[in-house]
């Protein structure tokens, strides 16, 4: 027995509760145990703090999960027994399985936020009556069932599965190797006797008793092929067959080559080298057919060839007009599968794209985004368009796999395809139940990559994984947490949702050594709706890990900003590990020289600040930077004192602007003396005195003694003198402040704008619902003391095109609106 301390947290709050739990930590395996889980009632949690409970591993000890990219649910023999909607399941890269692994659950004392809350189910008594030993082992052999049911549906054929477009044509039967392809079984002393014949014969037998010799090799029972291939005869056969190489016929070859396959040669294997060799020679001796079919068994081999696969796209290339439709569609799957686009065949493969999309099945549409997306072919909007126009009218005949991968794409192209999406509403959340996780994760990614929020998807997918959370990969774990976050949504069954993703997460921490992306991902999705589990932060930001991103193929070092200067705004009380000041310092550095670059310099920006600056009185009252540089985009912030004025606190701007603005001056004769001659004695102008006045202070307000910088920039140098400044015309005297009855060291306190000049980009697809990025940042401007005033792209960006006035009144009217200053202090 060992007590654990457990912080839970409720919904929408940064306090947690802690309560003092035993946990009894007791493996059990088989079907005989029941796995009934209640989940803690958050109402009286807090006032039981020192109640017991037997808390389970939500996964069983054996568990085993099938790594494969992608995967979704029907099962085999829905997609056998209806070709035309064929069912989809998964493709993904090479399978491996970790086997049956022991996961153990550590919780630290130290923890003292938003750590998930643990189900528990009540201790089992010592002894049972007859009935209720009947009816609970009952009860668990259902369950076992259930649970049996569901691992099929989550398990895949990764190599077989991206290829049941296969099964909707005849002629793909010359095109592709089919492992389900019947075959009389050899006898075992069949077998025996080719093998003693090659002994026997030591390499002297024909190509084509070799060639017959693999067929019937081949033809062994499945379970006596890895004997076989080890076997020294076995051997000697192949070092036969590389010996006469150049004797076989190029369908002898193809034979051997195919018998390679079912026997499940390994890919490094000798003989699968001069085979390679063999083909990549006879490439323009062959047909096309014979092409893809080699092609084809390198992939079922998982053998990469690189140099063949080059030699097989020029061939295509110089074919092109002759293609047939299933060629074309397998050409595409052997492009995805080989990871690399020719760049040559673009525009060819976009033409017939458009020429073959009316015939293509729906699972060939299917494989044919899955091979663009998976070997990063570009591919024109007007042509994904296209693809999208004919799967939103046949959405509900095709299968989750084929759809998964119209997806993969459509998010790739990031094509914003209004009735797919709207269907894709409407069609997917009955059928979430029975997909499998990674085909979940790859909807929810769509949804959220594309930023389009549908309720009843998202709610679909939440009710949904809880009970398949064990299945998640850190990667799917990972993905869900960030799509939830980023579409700020949380589903009705938020903390079974939450906590189920939170512990998966602390079950696959051993992963994110290798993919620290993965729980930077997820932990910024969870920080976007305000939940910060502790034990993971201290995690992610302890200097091994922040070693670790470093390796990674992604840019890690903005998400480490976001996510540690979230904590320290958020979570006062934390007192994990942090990130080191000279990074922050170096990350900092590079998001404002980004953004100076990029973000200040937009139109809408450029306009509002200027406008401001005219309309406050001139820089000093109006800073276009990034409050909260870790939140990636820029604020304008504005001071205004108790009484509605604003106040100057921009400063270094203001000198800036006046020493180095270009004020447009005139090349007189009297300014050419003084440049070379040094100042004039004359006095300074009157009319430039004037013009050099703040817009403020045109308005009529108290004079001010102008600050150091202003006096220096005034009347300390040459170009003053007779300088034409081009200060803009006076206007907009309607949207003016009353006259400032205080002086510039006498201003009383009152309230700091944060104004957002917002775009689209900070929002859902077609709403007004705000993306959780910018959710996040602007609960952090308030929490810092600022009031969020926003410019919404849907007011903002039209009028851009009216007139100043308009523009003004606008700007006024949002600055000096009386409820800002209840909001202050």
């Amino acid at each position: 027995m060992a007590t654990v301390l457990i912080c839970r947290r409720f919904p929408r709050l940064s306090r947690v509760t802690t309560f003092s739990t035993t946990a009894k930590c007791k493996a059990e395996s088989g079907s005989g145990k029941s796995k009934q889980k209640k989940e803690e009632n958050p109402e009286t949690a807090s006032t039981r703090t020192e109640s017991a409970a037997t808390i389970q591993l939500l996964n069983p000890l054996d568990y085993r999960v099938l790594y494969n990219p992608s995967a979704y649910a029907r099962s085999r023999a829905a997609s056998q027994q209806h070709a035309a909607r064929n069912s989809g399941h998964a493709l993904g890269d090479t399978s491996t399985s970790p086997g049956a692994t022991q996961v153990q659950h550590t919780f630290g004392t130290a923890s003292s936020q938003a750590l998930p809350p643990l189900r528990n189910a009540l201790p089992k008594p010592k002894s049972k009556p007859l009935l209720e030993q009947t009816i609970s082992a009952r009860l668990s052999a259902a369950q076992t069932k259930e649970e049996a049911e569901n691992e099929k549906t989550e398990t895949h054929d990764s190599k077989e599965d991206p290829r049941v477009f296969q099964k909707g044509r005849p002629e793909y039967r010359f095109l592709s190797y089919d492992k389900f392809e019947p075959i009389e079984t050899l006898p075992l002393e069949e077998g025996d006797s080719i093998l003693h014949s090659v002994a026997i014969c030591k390499g002297s037998q024909s190509p084509g008793t070799i060639t017959d010799y693999f067929r019937k090799l081949s033809r062994l029972p499945a379970e006596q092929h890895a004997a076989l291939v080890s076997k020294p005869r076995f051997n000697t056969l192949c070092r036969c067959a590389v010996k006469n190489i150049r004797s076989f016929s190029t369908s002898d070859l193809i034979d051997i080559l195919k018998a390679c396959v079912r026997l499940v040669v390994p890919p490094t294997h000798p003989l699968l080298n001069a085979c390679e060799n063999e083909f990549c020679r006879r490439v323009w001796d062959m047909n096309l057919d014979q092409l893809l079919l080699v092609a084809d068994c390198w992939r079922c081999l998982e053998r990469s060839v690189p140099s063949y696969l080059s030699i097989l796209f020029s061939y295509a290339n110089m074919h092109w007009k002759d293609l047939t439709l299933p060629q074309f569609v397998q050409l595409v799957y052997i492009i995805g599968e080989g990871r690399r686009s020719p760049t040559d065949l673009t525009q060819k493969v976009e033409s017939m794209i458009l020429k073959y999309l009316d015939s293509f099945t729906l699972e060939e549409v299917g494989a044919i985004c899955l091979g663009l997306f998976k070997s990063l072919s570009g591919i024109s909007d007007h042509v994904m368009r296209k693809i999208a126009d004919r799967v939103s009218l046949q959405m509900e005949d095709m299968s989750i796999y084929a759809l998964v991968n119209v997806l993969k794409m459509l998010r790739y192209t990031r094509m914003d395809h209004l009735p797919l999406l709207k269907e894709l509403g409407k069609v997917i959340p009955a059928r979430i139940p029975t997909v499998n996780i990674q085909g979940i994760m790859h909807i929810t990614l769509t949804c959220s990559s594309l930023h389009y929020f549908d309720e009843g998807i998202m709610a679909a997918v939440a009710t949904s994984l809880p009970s398949k959370v064990t299945y998640c990969r850190s990667k799917d774990a990972a993905k869900f947490l960030w799509s939830f976050g980023c579409l700020d949504y949380e589903p009705p069954n938020e903390e079974e949702f939450y906590s189920s993703l939170i512990e998966q997460l602390h079950r696959k921490l051993h992963e994110f050594g290798k993919f620290p992306e993965h729980l930077l991902t997820g932990l910024l999705g969870l920080a976007f709706v305000k939940r910060f589990p502790e034990e993971l932060i201290d995690y992610a930001l302890r200097d091994e890990f922040v070693q670790k991103t470093r390796g990674s193929k992604y840019e890690l070092k903005k998400d480490l900003f976001t996510l540690g200067k979230s904590v320290e705004i958020e979570c006062p009380s934390y007192q994990g590990s942090r990130l080191p000041p000279q990074l922050y310092q170096e990350i900092t550095e590079m998001v404002l020289n980004f953004a100076e670059q990029e973000i200040y310099v937009r139109p809408e920006i450029v306009e509002a600040t200027s406008l401001l600056e005219s309309m406050l009185g001139g820089p000093e009252y109006v800073k276009s930077h990034m409050i909260l540089p870790h939140t990636r985009s820029s604020d304008l912030e504005v001071h205004l004192a108790m009484d509605g004025h604003p106040i100057p606190f921009n400063l270094k701007d203001s000198i800036a602007d006046k020493k180095l603005k270009d004020i447009g001056v005139s090349l007189t004769d009297d300014l050419m003396t003084q440049l070379i001659k040094g100042r004039s004695n004359s006095q300074l102008p009157v009319e430039v005195e004037n013009e050099a006045r703040t817009p403020g202070q045109e308005r009529g307000e108290e004079a001010r003694t102008p600050r150091a910088g202003d006096r220096a920039a005034l009347s300390g140098g040459a170009l003053i003198a007779d300088a034409r400044l081009q200060v803009e015309p006076k206007s907009g005297h309607g949207l003016e402040a009353p006259p400032r009855p205080f002086t510039l060291n006498r201003q009383p306190w009152g309230v700091k704008l944060a104004i957002q000049v917002s775009n689209r980009n900070h929002y859902c697809y077609c709403s007004k619902r705000l993306l959780g990025l910018h959710c996040l940042k602007r609960r952090q401007l308030q929490q810092l003391g600022y009031v969020v005033v926003e410019l919404p792209f849907w007011e903002w960006f039209p009028l851009l095109k009216r007139t100043r006035s308009e523009k003004l009144s606008y700007l006024h009217y949002k600055v000096f609106n009386p409820a800002l200053l209840s909001r202050a202090g």
